[in-house]
């Protein structure tokens, strides 16, 4: 330790468990086993651990609420709301939302939750401009899920977005796919690293000269757009790597009027594994975040930042998720 004094932050560290539990334990809270209690309390009283009184009276004034502005549009913020909101079960935190539309953006939904007096902020899919971010971090704990922020007192917690657009590559290579395109996100958030994650892959996999970046976006409008604009080619693509799991639909609705065989002609790989990847008709091949997984370092992360710990970046990683829209290049 250096010689400083254990935080609440040190504690979870050695136990292997998040803030908020220790948390619990420390306030005699309901939400802990007898033995999770006993074990944390023995770990605190041999780091040397001492409450400080400050803090606790703060806590008797915290609201318990876990704010969390998401947007409308992005099928996985609402699978990651779900999982937070089960995350949060065993920690006596409350969540409080507040959404983001085309007409009430980052700020607006993040003053809200500020007007809630949340203990702390997570701002789905970032977005919020660094000046921004850095104003709210400096009222209240801020993380940004699901994208980058650069702002200083801001944490990060994101999947691998490089790594998931590589995987997608390497899969449709591995099935003898030569002309492969990926229709982006714009400048949606995990869109620069996925657009980067594509070209690193194709050019590793000596597929640059006949590979294709297209503007796309978030919706199924902006996939079917993408779609069109393939179709239109010479020699079209025969696979393609769609932003999201929502744009994936879009692209196999626009080959489906086309006439287009999926996956014959054309394989599709979407992003999220989100609903959407698992319409009525088909289960689309997709990228996994792990909403889950990352809903779990979202409330650890929070209670962290809650306790007085320093904000992190944490990159989690992604996995593949094989399913009926992609298979071996025609011939």
């Amino acid at each position: 330790m250096g010689g400083s004094r254990p935080t609440m932050a040190d504690v979870a560290r050695e136990a292997g468990i998040s803030t908020a539990l220790v948390s619990i334990v420390m306030r005699g809270a309901p939400g802990a086993s007898d033995a999770t209690r006993s074990r944390v309390k023995r770990i605190a009283e041999d780091m040397g651990y001492v409450p400080d009184e400050r803090a606790r009276k703060l806590r008797r004034t915290r609201s318990r609420l876990l704010g969390v502005a998401f947007q409308l549009q992005q099928p996985f913020h609402a699978d990651l709301v779900e999982e937070i909101y089960e995350a949060t079960a065993d920690t006596g935190y409350e969540i409080a939302l507040s959404a983001v539309t085309p007409r009430r953006d980052r700020e607006t939904a993040a003053q809200a939750l500020l007007r809630e007096r949340c203990d702390a902020i997570v701002l789905l899919g970032g977005g919020m401009d660094a000046p921004a971010a850095a104003r709210l971090a400096e009222r209240v704990p801020t993380l940004v899920v699901a994208g980058r922020c650069d702002a200083p007192g801001v944490g990060v917690v994101r999947a691998d977005d490089g790594a998931g657009v590589s995987l997608a590559v390497d899969h449709l290579a591995g099935l003898g796919h030569r002309r492969i395109a990926h229709i982006d996100g714009g400048r949606a958030a995990g869109a620069e690293d996925r657009r980067e994650g594509f070209r690193a892959a194709v050019e590793r996999h000596g597929l640059a000269g006949s590979a294709e970046v297209v503007g796309g976006g978030l919706t199924e409008a902006d996939g079917a757009r993408g779609a069109q604009r393939l179709l239109a080619r010479p020699h079209p693509p025969t696979a393609v790597v769609a932003f999201n799991d929502r744009c994936a639909l879009g692209v196999l609705e626009a080959l489906a009027r086309e006439g287009v065989e999926v996956p014959g002609r054309m394989s599709v790989v979407g992003y999220d594994d989100s609903r959407f990847a698992r319409s009525a008709f088909t289960r689309t091949t997709t990228v996994s975040q792990d909403a889950g997984r990352m809903a779990r370092a979202v409330v650890s992360g929070a209670g962290t930042r809650i306790a007085g710990g320093a904000p992190e970046e944490v990159v989690l990683p992604v996995h593949l998720v094989p399913g009926e829209t992609t298979g071996p290049a025609p011939r």
